[in-house]
């Protein structure tokens, strides 16, 4: 029998279906998405405009902010735009080099985000448990090497997952009842084995989410702990408002995530596709809608530089008038 190359069985593009079963509602669907987005947007890129230009916000626990805020914005911006021009334009192909690009910004976004919330909750750690020491332990310098650690420690473990995904031979058809290139839908259209696919999708999760929220948990029971031993309910409360900005950003982070990585696995027969899709869609966009939301609301700091510089400029207004 005559053997077909590996390039023979690469499909040159996908097609992106969207949300199977809601192909009728796509337009409306499209409106949430597109107002989350857009604030998602003006959101991260006003917080990103504060820290740099805001002396008063020149600190450890706003540059971590920014890292979020960036991060945020990489995530929505890899897949709402595609997602709308599907629901809008019918523009559903992408090329299988786009794909697995993609792919690879998705999965280091999220897990960057992933990380970025951890070393958050350190800060928090080190600022209530060691409060005279903060600035000489969380320095500049510390700050750039831990970001950058953290954003190589998921570049490192994501880029394997885009040749294991390359190498797979594609025979069953190349449509993608999804609006993204997600893993192990990319997976499944192969007629190889994806056993290594499988292992190693939920090896990068547990060393990255796992890690992370492991982290997360201690640095919060380490900071219960000294917040509890504080003789003053004043500063219990101080305390602990630091941390619910912190807190409401990792609830919105996880809680999309765990429900598409239980569902998966346990309630793949039960949950309707569409239903899958659209939270594995919410995942992505609803942290980088909210953290803005959150931090601008809940940090004492960003809501009196935003006032501040709304009555100058309502103060220009009237003396121009």
């Amino acid at each position: 029998m005559l053997m077909l190359n590996q390039t023979d069985l690469t499909p040159a593009s996908f097609i992106l279906n969207g949300i199977p079963g809601l192909e009728d509602v796509h337009m409306w669907i499209s409106f949430p998405f597109c107002s989350m987005y857009a604030v998602a947007v003006v959101g991260n890129c006003g917080l990103l405009y504060l820290i740099r230009y805001e002396d008063s916000l020149h600190r450890t626990m706003y540059y971590f902010l920014a890292m979020l805020s960036l991060t945020d914005l990489v995530m929505c911006t890899t897949t709402i735009p595609k997602a709308l021009c599907i629901f809008w334009f019918h523009f559903k192909e992408i090329n299988f080099n786009e794909c697995l690009v993609q792919m690879f910004f998705i999965y280091t976004s999220t897990g960057m985000e992933s990380g970025v919330l951890m070393l958050m909750a350190l800060d928090r750690y080190v600022a209530i448990c060691y409060p005279l020491r903060y600035s000489t332990i969380l320095t500049n310098p510390v700050i750039a090497k831990v970001g950058l650690a953290t954003l190589l420690r998921v570049v490192l473990l994501v880029i394997p997952l885009t040749f294991i995904i390359k190498r797979l031979p594609y025979c069953r058809g190349n449509i993608l009842h999804h609006t993204y290139c997600d893993h192990m839908s990319v997976a499944k259209l192969s007629c190889g084995n994806i056993k290594v696919n499988v292992i190693y999708g939920l090896m990068v999760a547990l060393l990255i989410g796992g890690f992370d929220i492991l982290c997360i948990t201690i640095s919060y029971t380490m900071i219960l702990r000294a917040v509890v031993s504080l003789s003053s309910a004043d500063a219990r409360q101080k305390a602990f408002s630091t941390c619910t900005a912190h807190i409401c950003a990792i609830v919105f982070s996880y809680s999309p995530a765990f429900f598409c990585f239980f569902s998966h696995r346990f309630g793949g027969h039960t949950i309707p596709p569409s239903c899958h899709i659209i939270v594995a869609n919410i995942y992505l966009l609803l942290p980088p809608t909210m953290n803005p939301i959150v931090y601008g609301v809940k940090t004492k700091q960003i809501r009196d530089c935003v006032i501040r510089i709304f009555s100058s400029s309502k103060d220009i207004k009237s003396h121009s008038i």
